[in-house]
């Protein structure tokens, strides 16, 4: 792929770029990783990929100029740049996002949570819901993403990503093996339900010292663009690499996640922010965004 090309040609004057190695952002990342721009991008760019947890601590660090950053970082970090037109986002069921506990106890009743430590964003979505549900006291404990260990520590599990997408898959293998039934929740899906608002997990953001200008902005932009009209070859390479049905990741890259930064995102971006902040799950963010993209 054009990631592993690029690796020869890097120098050290390039921008970093933190980046995630899940399958949802990969229409972002289309120009960084194929032909024929990413070789000339490779010449500006150098990519680092992490789980989204620790994007946000590398722009903070120095260590990244660039990254795919969870936006519960901007809440503590809001020197952070939000790049306009590009988001992770959904305004369904996102399906790679999910609380699952076990099917006879009521969200009300669990007391704790293992959340997967790749996540940050969801878990603080988690946390705001739980409020919501009359249950601000469950404990929430990090631990890796594997759905049997979490379960065996913890009355619920949040996992996140490509883990959250083969668990889904898993679900009824796992009710065979075990004989135990589990309720799976769309965390997206619970949110928009809860808010009105669309579900923002990810935004492109620069560190202060990133020389930000608009040709930054629009190859991250174009890279967007070309990535979704290129839809049914990332569903071909990414049919390879995840044991899911071809019908599904396409599904997922084209209906469950939403990929501009348009008018109804910023709102849900405030949204999340105002709740967060209200609940005293995130400190009040002073958060400068972007213009909104045309859809």
């Amino acid at each position: 792929m054009g990631t592993e090309m690029s690796v020869s040609i890097h120098t050290d004057s390039c921008l970093r770029i933190a980046a995630i190695d899940f399958l949802n952002p990969a229409p972002l990342m289309w120009d960084f990783e194929h032909p024929p721009l990413d070789a000339a991008l490779a010449r500006r760019y150098r990519i680092d990929r992490m789980a989204p947890s620790e994007c946000a601590a590398r722009l903070v660090e120095g260590t990244a100029e660039l990254g795919l950053i969870p936006i519960a970082a901007l809440a503590s970090a809001p020197q952070l740049r939000v790049l306009p037109g590009c988001t992770i986002a959904s305004k369904t069921r996102v399906r790679s996002l999910i609380l699952v506990h076990r099917a006879g106890q009521a969200p009300g009743e669990i007391r704790s949570v293992a959340a997967d430590t790749a996540s940050r964003t969801t878990i603080a979505y988690t946390r705001i819901l739980f409020h919501k549900w009359g249950n601000p006291g469950a404990v929430f404990v990090p631990l890796a993403a594997d759905l049997d260990r979490m379960l065996d520590e913890a009355d619920a599990a949040v996992v996140i990503g490509d883990p959250a997408l083969l668990a889904l898959e898993d679900r009824a293998n796992r009710a065979a093996r075990t004989g135990e039934e589990l309720a799976y929740h769309d965390i997206a899906h619970e949110w928009i339900s809860l808010s009105g608002l669309p579900y923002i997990s990810a935004v492109w953001a620069a560190s202060p010292a990133c020389p930000l200008d608009d040709g930054i902005a629009n190859d991250f932009i174009q890279s967007r663009i070309h990535g979704c009209e290129n839809v049914e070859a990332l569903v071909a390479e990414w049919s390879q690499r995840l044991p899911i049905p071809v019908q599904t990741i396409r599904a997922y890259l084209t209906t469950n996640i939403h990929y501009v930064l348009d008018e109804e995102c910023i709102e849900g971006m405030k949204g999340f922010f105002r709740m967060a902040a209200e609940t005293g799950v995130l400190p009040e963010a002073n958060v400068m965004l972007p213009e909104p993209a045309a859809v």
